[in-house]
C-alpha cells in the first residue's frame, strides 16, 4: 500500500511539472519577402532541440511552434535562429499553462525555468492556457518598445538592459528576465 501511495504521489508531481511549461509559440518574423526567406527561417527553427513541430502561415509570415513536453524552452534561442536566418522577430506570443499564479504589474514570476516580468498587467490570477507576449527590445518594433517603456518605472526595461537589473525579493538577479504582457 505504501508503494502505491508513493507511485500515486510521483504521478501527481509529474503531472503538475508537465503542466508548468510553455506549450507553443506564435512567432511573426519581419523581413521575409519570398518563399525562400520563409523556408530558411523554418529550417533554422527546426534545429531547436525543444521544438516538436512547426506550422506556417506564409500570408502573415507566422510560424506556430509546438514544443516537446518536459523539454525546457529557450526563448533567446528562438530569436537567435531567426536572426541567423537573416531576419528578425516582429512578435512572439507564448502559450503557457498556469495553475493559479497571481500576477500584478511590474512583478516577477518564475515559470518553467524562466523569469517573467509582467508589464502593463492587471492584478489577476492566471489559470489554464494563457498567451503572454514577449516585449523585450528585439522582440517588438521600436514603436511598441517605446510604448511599453512608458508603462513601467523599472529601469531594466527602459534602458534595454535585461539581466542583472530587476530586483527579485530585494536582491538583484543575474538570471535572464523576459519582459512580457498579457
Amino acid at each position: 500500500m505504501k508503494k502505491l501511495s508513493v507511485i500515486i504521489l510521483m504521478a501527481i508531481g509529474l503531472h503538475f511539472s508537465a503542466n508548468a511549461q510553455i506549450s507553443k509559440a506564435s512567432l511573426q518574423a519581419a523581413g521575409l519577402t519570398c518563399a525562400m526567406c520563409s523556408k530558411a527561417t523554418l529550417e533554422a527553427l527546426k534545429t531547436l532541440p525543444f521544438v516538436d513541430k512547426i506550422d506556417t502561415d506564409l500570408n502573415s509570415t507566422t510560424f506556430l511552434l509546438f514544443f516537446k513536453p518536459n523539454v525546457p524552452v529557450n526563448i533567446d534561442q528562438i530569436k537567435q535562429k531567426v536572426d541567423e536566418a537573416g531576419f528578425s522577430v516582429a512578435k512572439l506570443v507564448l502559450t503557457a499553462n498556469f495553475d493559479k499564479v497571481s500576477i500584478e504589474n511590474d512583478t516577477h514570476i518564475n515559470y518553467s525555468g524562466n523569469t517573467f516580468h509582467f508589464i502593463n498587467a492587471k492584478n489577476q490570477v492566471l489559470t489554464g492556457d494563457r498567451n503572454i507576449t514577449v516585449i523585450d527590445k528585439d522582440f517588438v518594433s521600436a514603436k511598441q518598445f517605446k510604448k511599453f517603456s512608458a508603462l513601467t518605472t523599472m529601469p531594466c526595461y527602459q534602458t534595454g538592459v535585461m539581466a542583472g537589473c530587476c530586483k527579485t525579493e530585494g536582491k538583484t538577479t543575474s538570471q535572464r528576465i523576459y519582459h512580457v504582457t498579457i
